[in-house]
């Protein structure tokens, strides 16, 4: 999207009468601002089509992915929350959860030679914020650190536009076509690599986990291919369960490595994953 980003949509700026605005992220097909005002501090996003390139198909989904996402948070109870439309795509906001992604969290611990052990008490925290999420009957579909926010309470699971558990309005749904590649199981991989869609799955969210605890503990990927490969090439090696040679330390890496078992079946269920953490 070229140009200067667009003003936020005259309902939202009525429901939130801002103080300050910062834009935070503005890449392809989303646009997020950080919001305060009198009645709370927000985070608000846009939703725009993305155009075809020579690299990269077009993406018109992205359009409705807030107002999907806004009527996930409301399915899920949060009424702190709105969404809508504007010219180009879909609106929502929400309340805005301060503090570090779960990368961030653990960046000492990746240095080399660091004497910083991943923290377990984290790792349980975003458990639990997954497991809240698969006890109302739900799966994310889109795990990974960045979605996991440590705040000084409680650690927030974000970004619901992928989620699936519960009925969506029509006109803002769309059909599931994978995630980022580095956090998604080899059954997703295989899924979209031979239809183009998927079903996301609990014991998919388990191996998204996973791979993010792996990547967030040592800075490696589950799964070996170059940097630079093309998204098919990258799935093709996930499906085949090409598994880099890297583990987090101690016993929290032992269980990441079942978590990452490639069979769903191997995989244990969230609240076996918070189990084994808490006898840590």
């Amino acid at each position: 999207m070229s140009g200067s980003p667009p003003e936020l949509p005259i309902e939202v700026l009525d429901a939130l009468m801002p103080t300050s605005v910062r834009l935070v992220t503005n890449r392809r097909g989303s646009m997020v601002w950080e919001v305060e005002s009198g009645r709370g501090h927000y985070a608000v996003k846009l939703g725009y089509p993305i155009e075809a390139t020579a690299d990269w198909p077009a993406q018109p989904w992205t359009a409705l992915a807030p107002a999907r996402e806004g009527a996930v948070l409301h399915r899920l109870g949060f009424d702190d929350c709105a969404y809508g439309e504007w010219e180009r795509g879909t609106w929502n906001f929400q309340p805005w959860h301060e503090g570090p992604d779960l990368y961030k969290m653990w960046e000492l611990c990746r240095r080399r030679d660091s004497p910083i052990a991943p923290n377990v008490g984290v790792a349980l925290e975003c458990v639990s914020a997954l497991a809240e999420l698969h006890a109302k009957g739900w799966v994310h579909g889109d795990v990974q650190p960045a979605h996991f926010i440590i705040g000084l309470e409680r650690t927030h699971l974000i970004d619901l536009a992928l989620a699936r558990g519960g009925h969506i309005p029509k006109g803002y749904d769309f059909p599931f076509r994978g995630c980022l590649v580095h956090y998604e199981a080899p059954e997703i991989a295989r899924s979209v690599l031979a239809t183009g869609e998927a079903k996301p799955t609990q014991k998919a969210d388990i191996y998204a986990l996973g791979a993010s605890l792996l990547i967030s503990a040592t800075g490696w990927r589950a799964v070996e291919y170059p940097d630079d490969a093309p998204r098919p090439v990258q799935r093709e090696a996930v499906a085949a369960g090409k598994r880099r040679p890297v583990k987090a330390p101690g016993e929290l890496g032992d269980l990441i490595e079942v978590m990452l078992s490639h069979a769903p079946e191997d995989r244990p269920t969230i609240y076996e994953v918070g189990k084994a953490l808490y006898c840590l």
